[in-house]
C-alpha cells in the first residue's frame, strides 16, 4: 500500500491566471473571491482537499507581478512567503491568454511570465504547472504552448486543465499529491478552509464590491468583521448576526459604494448574504456599512491591520 501524504501546495501566477477558480472548484465551495479584474485575491486564503492517500493544503496567492506600491508590494509578500512555506507548487498559466498572445506574434512565454516562473522555481520545490482556461481556446496551439512550460519549469508535469469545467483536475491533484511528504492528514476530513469563518465572510463581501464596482473604484477597498454573533446559530431557525465596516481610502469612493439611495449596498449585502449563508450552512443577518480611512492602502501599520505583513 502506498504511503498516505499531507502537505501544503502554493498555487501561484499571474493576476486572473484563475487561481482562486481553481481552488473553489477543486473544493466545491466558493471559498476565495473571484471577480473579471487582476488582484482581486489579496491575502493568502487556504482550502483543504481531504482523498484517500493525500490531504493537501491549497494555498491560493495573489497575482505574482512586479509591484508598483506598497499595496501591491504587501501583497507579492504574501505569494513569495506561500512559496517558501510550502511543500510544492502549482504553478497556473492562463492559456487562453498565452494562445491569443502568439497568434498575434507574442511570445509564447510572456516577460511578465517568466518573471512568476523565476519566484516559482528558485525554492527547489516539486512543481506542477496547470495550464488554465483550455476550454476557451483551441487544442492544436496547446501543444508548443506545454512544450515551452515544460521546459521553461525544469521539466515539470504540465496539466491542460479547466477551472471552470473541471478538467483534467483530477490528474492534477493525483500530481500534486504524489509530490506531498509521507504523513498522516492534519485537518479534519470534513473541513474545507484553514481560515476563519471571519476572514472568509470578509473576502466574499469584499468580492461583491470589486464586481458591482467594476472600473469606477480603484483597488482601495477593505473589509473588516465587527461583529460575529453566533448566539442564535443552534436550533430550527437557525441565525447568524454579523456587522461589517467597508473600508475606502476617498469620501467619493464612499458614495460609490454606498450608490444613489444605497442601491449599491444593498446589492453588494444581498449578493454577500446568499454566499454566506451557503458558507455557514444557516440564516445570516448582514449589516453593512462604509467608513473612510485615508491613505490606508500606503500606510504600514493600517496595511498589517488588515492582514498584509
Amino acid at each position: 500500500m502506498d504511503p498516505h501524504r499531507a502537505g501544503s501546495v502554493a498555487l501561484v501566477g499571474r493576476p486572473n491566471a484563475g487561481k482562486s477558480t481553481l481552488l473553489n472548484r477543486i473544493l466545491g465551495v466558493r471559498v476565495a473571491a473571484v471577480a473579471d479584474k487582476p488582484q482581486t485575491t489579496r491575502n493568502r486564503i487556504a482550502g483543504i482537499h481531504t482523498t484517500p492517500g493525500f490531504q493537501a493544503v491549497l494555498v491560493d496567492t495573489p497575482g505574482l507581478h512586479p509591484p508598483r506600491s506598497p499595496l501591491n508590494r504587501a501583497m507579492v509578500d504574501v505569494t513569495l512567503q506561500a512559496i517558501e512555506e510550502c511543500d510544492a507548487v502549482c504553478w497556473i498559466v492562463d492559456g487562453a491568454a498565452a494562445v491569443a498572445a502568439a497568434g498575434r506574434g507574442r511570445p509564447l512565454l510572456s516577460e511578465a511570465e517568466r518573471f512568476v516562473a523565476a519566484h516559482v522555481l528558485s525554492p527547489g520545490h516539486p512543481v506542477v504547472v496547470a495550464l488554465n482556461k483550455v476550454d476557451a481556446c483551441a487544442k492544436e496551439p496547446l501543444l508548443p504552448l506545454i512544450a515551452a512550460l515544460h521546459e521553461q519549469a525544469d521539466g515539470a508535469e504540465v496539466v491542460p486543465v479547466s477551472a471552470r469545467t473541471g478538467e483534467h483536475l483530477d490528474r492534477l491533484l493525483a500530481l500534486l499529491g504524489a509530490r506531498l511528504p509521507e504523513g498522516p492528514a492534519t485537518w479534519p476530513e470534513d473541513q474545507v478552509v484553514e481560515e476563519s469563518e471571519r476572514f472568509v465572510v470578509a473576502e466574499m463581501i469584499r468580492e461583491k464590491i470589486v464586481r458591482a464596482t467594476r472600473d469606477e473604484l480603484p483597488y482601495a477597498t477593505a473589509v473588516e468583521i465587527e461583529a460575529f454573533d453566533e448566539s442564535e446559530r443552534d436550533g430550527e431557525r437557525a441565525l447568524v448576526r454579523i456587522h461589517a465596516r467597508i473600508v475606502v481610502e476617498r469620501e467619493s469612493q464612499k458614495g460609490i459604494v454606498i450608490g444613489r439611495s444605497g442601491a449599491m449596498l444593498k446589492q453588494v449585502g444581498t449578493e454577500a448574504r446568499r454566499d454566506v449563508e451557503a458558507l455557514l450552512g444557516c440564516r445570516v443577518h448582514l449589516t453593512l456599512f462604509v467608513a473612510v480611512d485615508p491613505d490606508w492602502t500606503r500606510n504600514p501599520r493600517r496595511l498589517r491591520a488588515f492582514g498584509y505583513g
